[in-house]
């Protein structure tokens, strides 16, 4: 599925959590600013968490309470610098049937500890398209004659462009895994 920038991603996210219920995880893939914290951040809302969602990579696992004490809360996990050992310590087993359980960069880690042989899962990829590398250059460029180099120019502006607060286009790759997702997604 192609989205075109970060709302996209957010309406995706929020169709997506239509279709989620306590005990679901939700296995989520992607590069440095592929989109993940908007995917996750539009799906906690969507769920009726309370609390703003951030990047758990310093704590490793956040609960966020929903507003409906009924409804399922959502775990937000990063994966990046753990291992199997460090995702069972989180005890993730715990909170696992009344939540939503996401975690990024859990791809072929997560899934036997927090599914089990028999269980069941989404992978969600999110992938920029079209970026381009950061172009390579010197540190300094040629002063022209009468030699020596200049420093390159310091950056004064930082306001964010309208592209950089849309986002790039991304692809959004989603497989289900187990019977719980054996039908294809309704809507995706």
């Amino acid at each position: 599925m192609q989205l075109a920038d970060l709302e996209e991603t957010a309406e995706f996210a929020r169709r997506l959590a239509a279709q989620l219920r306590p005990g679901d995880l939700v296995v989520l893939t992607g590069g440095l600013g592929a989109g993940k914290t908007t995917f996750t951040q539009a799906l906690g809302a969507a769920l009726g968490v309370q609390e703003p969602i951030s990047s758990p990579t310093f704590v490793l696992s956040r609960i966020h309470r929903n507003i409906n004490e009924a409804a399922a809360d959502l775990v937000h996990v990063d994966a990046y610098r753990t291992d199997e050992e460090g995702i069972e310590s989180l005890d993730l087993l715990a909170t696992a049937p009344q939540s939503v359980t996401v975690v990024e960069w859990g791809r072929g880690l997560v899934e036997r500890v927090l599914a089990g042989p028999d269980g069941s899962w989404l992978d969600l990829e999110l992938k920029p398209r079209g970026s381009q590398p950061a172009a390579a250059g010197p540190a300094f460029t040629p002063a022209g004659p009468g030699g020596g180099e200049t420093p390159p120019a310091i950056q004064t502006d930082f306001s964010e462009s309208e592209e950089d607060l849309l986002g790039s286009p991304r692809s959004a790759v989603l497989r289900g895994y187990g019977a719980r997702w054996a039908d294809p997604l309704r809507d995706q």
